[in-house]
């Protein structure tokens, strides 16, 4: 059989126009089609309490979690600074303790943008609220205003990580839409890729393969970038195993 990959969804606060009503939960088509094309069967998993994560672990093989708003920052201990974004504190809720139930159960993940984050902070890290105002060294446009398929910037990938496995080369070309980034790396994470200007890019599992991570955003360039969909077929692969 197929393994099931759960994608965490994101909640539209505005109307939808479909159904004229606020709070209906969503998943990026561009992940959906990406575990498609990968091998993997999707599912989009809506946040719900946080004790039910143990349950529902149970009813897939993988985890992705993909972009979103900003995470609160009480999660890690800090106030929101003036130049925070919107932030959805049930999401986050509901996603730290669904990665602390899915790392209980073996089972793989895969973070994308906020979710790079959020598995940094469920695992005991910091980001970033605002790399503009906090990290001095930042100098290169993390918030792209070209189109989000299209890369906009490089990143430099550690030789010997899982994530040079995956592309296969030290230097990639990704797409960048954010202003936040991971800060204090969590023990048990290690950096497996960055910047020019030192801004964290991917994290990955120190012990094994079961954590991968990426700030960029390659369900948007898989069609365009074939090598961004080895990140869903690694997924995929090591969901089978479970």
């Amino acid at each position: 059989m197929k393994p099931v990959i759960a994608i965490t969804a994101d909640v539209r606060v505005a109307d939808s126009e479909v159904i004229n009503e606020r709070r209906a939960d969503f998943a990026p088509r561009g992940a959906v089609d990406a575990v498609l094309a990968a091998g993997g069967l999707p599912i989009v998993l809506p946040y719900t309490a946080p004790e039910l994560s143990e349950e529902l672990v149970n009813t897939f093989d993988g985890l992705l979690i993909p972009g979103g708003p900003d995470v609160d920052p009480t999660f890690f201990g800090e106030e929101p600074i003036p130049e925070i974004g919107r932030t959805y504190y049930k999401r986050d809720a509901f996603e730290i303790a669904l990665v602390k139930a899915t790392m209980a159960a073996k089972k793989p993940i895969f973070g994308i943008c906020q979710g790079i984050q959020v598995i940094n902070i469920a695992m005991g890290g910091t980001v970033f609220q605002d790399l503009g105002v906090q990290d001095p060294s930042c100098r290169i446009r993390h918030a792209q205003a070209a189109p989000g398929e299209f890369p906009t910037h490089h990143v430099v990938i550690e030789p010997h990580s899982y994530v040079r496995s995956i592309l296969k080369t030290d230097r990639s070309y990704v797409n960048s839409r954010h202003h936040q980034a991971v800060r204090k790396v969590a023990v048990g994470l290690t950096v497996s890729a960055q910047s020019d200007d030192q801004v964290i890019e991917a994290v990955e599992s120190t012990q094994n393969s079961e954590i991968v991570a990426v700030q960029w955003h390659p369900e948007n360039m898989w069609q365009e970038f074939p090598d961004q969909l080895e990140f869903f077929k690694d997924l995929v692969k090591r969901s089978q195993h479970n």
